[in-house]
């Protein structure tokens, strides 16, 4: 049996936030997109993963009409506690740089979009199976089986490739014509769920001796708490005594007590350091995790996918608005620029605050000097503010050529 043919004009393989956001956005603009995503709906939102968003993020969010449960459920924090030799330091980022950052789950930011693709009648298909992928290069086009079991082919002006780390869209790009960055660091975090209540109202990062912990939040009665271990730890080998223990050690102190309660999930999440260049093939381009990760420690993976997808879109609204290519064409190089600032930033906040194995006595000195060196400095509390609040991000408008005649590839197809 043939395939059957769908037509549209962006074809987004993805269907967590950042392909969410690009089909919603696309829509705004009157640009027809179909969302292709191998795993269930159902899946993707029992996924649970804790999550900070930048200002720029939530603003997308709200003031494009995606939902405003952020800042009805979200939590705003305007700091972060800094907290080593037992003592805590507090960074300030409304007196530091006028901004904030919203605590909200990333499975919450998915089901809003999810949501508002329903109802603004989104093509969005989950539970597909057997994609591929061809002629990147000339007129895109994927194959795609869906939840029924028919056969598709659908056929696109451009591909966006928001398919996640373990994306199949990135390999499509010649191995000649890409380079892949790596960097895997020596330690994971052992995280954890827990019934109890906040032990602050703000996230804190500690440093100790013992290795690193963060303290964050989720409710009022279950929150999310994370301490360094190796990458080998086996979470069946930790009861809630010895994973308590462990924080205790890394941040109580000077009368400062996590507040303790039944661990009720926990895990082993390994990280690393990676960026695939370019980020755009022929008509492919990538976004998101498909194209780079970082540490969690800076908070900045989904909020560089999302700005991924902003510098994309205005790519293509350009594109068919005036039938200029000079953003699409420009759209690897300003998305990168964004995620070399957060890999570094990633990197020196993991490397600042994680307690290597080996550490002599040099090294856990040097490391205290650093971080004093940030907290002591106006200058040094505000590189942190601005960068884990999230940089400006700034929109290069491109009008049409003088006196050219309308673009054959309008917004709406007839």
């Amino acid at each position: 049996m043939a395939r059957q043919i769908i037509t549209t004009q962006v074809a987004i393989l993805g269907a967590g936030p950042a392909g969410l956001m690009l089909s919603h956005l696309l829509a705004k603009a009157g640009i027809e997109s179909t969302v292709i995503e191998i795993r269930s709906r159902q899946e993707i939102s029992e996924t649970v993963r804790a999550g900070i968003l930048e200002h720029g993020t939530v603003n997308m969010l709200v003031e494009g009409g995606v939902s405003d449960r952020v800042l009805r459920e979200g939590d705003r924090h305007d700091g972060i506690e800094l907290r080593f030799n037992g003592e805590s330091h507090r960074i300030d980022f409304k007196e530091l740089v006028g901004e904030s950052v919203w605590l909200y789950p990333q499975t919450d930011v998915f089901m809003d979009l999810a949501a508002r693709r329903e109802a603004d009648g989104g093509d969005v298909r989950y539970s597909v199976t057997d994609t591929t992928i061809h002629d990147i290069e000339d007129k895109p086009k994927v194959w795609f089986t869906d939840a029924d079991g028919i056969e598709f082919e659908l056929q696109a002006d451009f591909i966006a490739g928001a398919d996640g780390s373990r994306s199949h869209c990135r390999f499509q790009i010649p191995e000649a014509h890409r380079k892949w960055y790596f960097h895997e660091y020596p330690f994971a975090w052992f995280g954890i769920l827990a019934e109890a209540p906040r032990s602050s109202d703000e996230l804190i990062y500690a440093n100790s001796e013992n290795g690193f912990a963060l303290i964050s939040q989720r409710t009022e009665t279950v929150q999310w708490m994370y301490f360094q271990c190796d990458p080998k730890e086996n979470v069946a080998d930790w009861n809630d005594e010895r994973i308590w223990a462990e924080f205790r050690s890394r941040v109580n102190g000077n009368g400062f007590e996590l507040k303790e309660g039944p661990v009720i999930d926990k895990m082993v999440l390994p990280f690393r350091s990676f960026v695939h260049t370019p980020m755009r093939h022929g008509k492919l381009f990538l976004a998101g995790d498909a194209a780079h990760t970082v540490p969690p420690t800076g908070a900045k993976g989904l909020n560089l996918a999302i700005h991924d997808v902003k510098v994309l879109f205005e790519g293509l609204d350009s594109y068919y608005n005036s039938g200029s290519t000079a953003l699409l064409d420009s759209y690897s190089d300003r998305a990168l620029d964004r995620v070399w600032k957060a890999q570094q930033f990633s990197y020196w906040m993991t490397t600042m605050l994680h307690t290597p194995a080996d550490a002599g006595d040099f090294a856990r000195a040097r490391q205290l000097g650093e971080l004093k060196s940030v907290v002591s400095s106006r200058h040094g509390q505000a590189y942190l503010a601005e960068a884990y609040t999230g940089w400006p991000s700034a929109y290069i408008p491109v009008p049409p050529a003088p006196g050219g005649p309308p673009h054959p590839a309008s917004r709406r197809r007839a």
